[in-house]
């Protein structure tokens, strides 16, 4: 079974930023869209952005938009998750996965996604 492995996670201020990458661990493996969650102690695992592998078209939380971008690199099935600003609400573990078949007519469901991460843990101090 394919499994995504994540890294970039650490330590920060807020105010400052992180990148945080994914790539599958079969390098052939071919996904239809990568999604990023993250779950905060006490809360539910919730969408922060995703991007369709075909056309590179992107979506994010309302609580990212304009501070986080995710991108993708071609060659290598790596996903970037580039984040600015961050701020204490952040904090988390970030899990990337990927979806091979859209079975929700929105991409922020994770249940829908079948390959996933063991999660990168993202800390803002304040």
């Amino acid at each position: 079974q394919v499994h995504m492995v994540e890294s970039g996670g650490g330590l920060v201020q807020a105010g400052g930023s992180l990148r945080l990458s994914c790539i599958p661990s079969e390098p052939s493996f071919s996904g239809y869209v990568t999604g990023w969650f993250r779950q905060a102690p006490g809360k539910e695992r919730e969408f922060v952005a995703a991007i369709r592998w075909r056309g590179g078209i992107t979506y994010y939380a309302d609580s990212v938009k304009g501070r986080f971008t995710i991108s993708m690199d071609n060659a290598n099935n790596t996903v970037w998750l580039r984040m600015n600003s961050l701020e204490s609400e952040d904090t988390g573990i970030y899990y990337c996965a990927v979806l091979t078949y859209l079975t929700h007519l929105t991409v922020r469901v994770p249940d829908q996604y079948e390959h996933w991460g063991q999660g990168t843990q993202v800390t803002v101090s304040s």
